[in-house]
């Protein structure tokens, strides 16, 4: 077998692992229970729940992404190698422990004080946007830092040359050209995010109509042996982000043939 065919059957082979996957909810989808899954308050809440903390998350992780990202793109400094470092620590270490330890946190001495000065997280709102805010934050400077890789260094030493300051630099040229990956980044963070499970029930548990978000959601109605709805409830997920990735990927490719 040459290599081209070789290739091509691996990633036909990978196609077919995961269509068969989603194809195979169909044994035991039920429209009429389908279409009472998806209309019912409670899935309405988990998708405005997991909508708004998915965003929230996003939101904030990006504030501190762009600017982390773009010093580990163009600085040396003492520390960046452990900073790239631990960039992988969410993938090293699985979502239910990342949650662990956030629940770990909260029960010493100092995450004590967070709550009763600051904010209460555990079982909250608030706990469920730092769940996520934690697991997708590694993967956002990693994918920003990538995207401001690419542009090219010449061109924002001639625009200081030219007199402009380092951050009239930044806001100009450097991210007008990082751009459509940045774009990219943001969509494919939100899309973990709004799938996030393992910390998020660590830390906010797992309270229909208060900390129900659709992954915990599928969680709960598959505990019940709800397989219908469970299928439902995953087939939302699914859809939500498919779209994510599709759109990601539309915009990468906008910047491949830029």
């Amino acid at each position: 077998m040459s290599l081209k065919r070789a290739s091509i059957t691996a990633a036909l082979t990978v196609l077919t692992l995961y269509a068969l996957l989603i194809v195979s909810l169909g044994w035991f989808l039920d429209g009429t229970i389908l279409r009472d899954t998806l209309f019912s308050e409670r899935t309405l809440f988990a998708a405005q729940l997991s909508l708004t903390a998915a965003t929230v998350a996003t939101g904030l992780a990006i504030l501190l992404a762009v600017p982390a990202a773009y010093g580990l793109s163009r600085y040396d400094f003492r520390g960046k190698a452990a900073a790239e470092t631990v960039l992988e620590f969410p993938i090293i270490v699985s979502p239910a422990a990342l949650g662990a330890i956030i629940l770990i946190f909260f029960n010493n001495p100092l995450g004590e004080w967070v709550q009763n000065h600051i904010m209460q997280f555990v079982f909250t709102f608030a706990g469920i946007v730092l769940a996520q805010f934690v697991t997708v934050l590694g993967l956002s400077v990693r994918m920003l830092k990538a995207a401001f890789d690419e542009v090219p260094v010449e061109l924002e030493t001639v625009a200081r040359t030219l007199g402009a300051t380092p951050r009239h630099v930044f806001f100009t040229v450097t991210l007008p050209q990082a751009k459509n990956g940045m774009i990219a980044a943001l969509i494919l963070t939100w899309a973990k995010a709004l799938g996030e499970f393992g910390a998020t029930m660590m830390v906010a548990g797992t309270m229909a109509m208060r900390t129900e978000t659709i992954p915990i959601a599928i969680f709960m109605r598959l505990s019940s042996a709800d397989i219908e709805g469970t299928v439902a409830m995953i087939l939302i997920l699914v859809f939500i982000g498919l779209a994510a990735l599709y759109t990601a990927r539309r915009v990468l490719e906008r910047k491949t043939y830029a």
